[in-house]
């Protein structure tokens, strides 16, 4: 269950990130809402994923799952080019979280 619940908060991870690039600053209400939220359920799944995942694997995992998220949203929205290259690190970044799953 904590592996679920971690892969769910690292999802959350990459809403409340896009929407606090949305928010512009604050100013806008929505994507601050959304933000607040997804940052705090993201931090609570994380939390209990830490109560049998070790510190580091989960916050390793967590923040990668995130990270490419963040970034696919933002090639998908075009907000960000996409490349051949861009492409292969985010792969590495995936393989890199899967060998840490496989790990543990």
């Amino acid at each position: 269950m904590s592996w679920l619940v971690l892969v769910l908060s690292g999802v959350l991870e990459a809403v409340w990130a896009t929407a606090l690039g949305r928010s512009e600053g604050f100013t806008r209400l929505t994507p601050s809402l959304v933000f607040a939220g997804a940052l705090v359920l993201s931090m609570l799944g994380l939390a209990y994923a830490m109560r049998e995942l070790p510190v580091g694997t989960a916050y390793a995992v967590w923040v990668g799952i995130g990270a490419v998220l963040t970034v696919a949203i933002a090639i998908a929205s075009g907000e960000e080019s996409v490349s051949a290259v861009k492409v292969l690190l985010l792969a590495g970044i995936v393989g890199c979280v899967l060998g840490l799953k496989l790990l543990h």
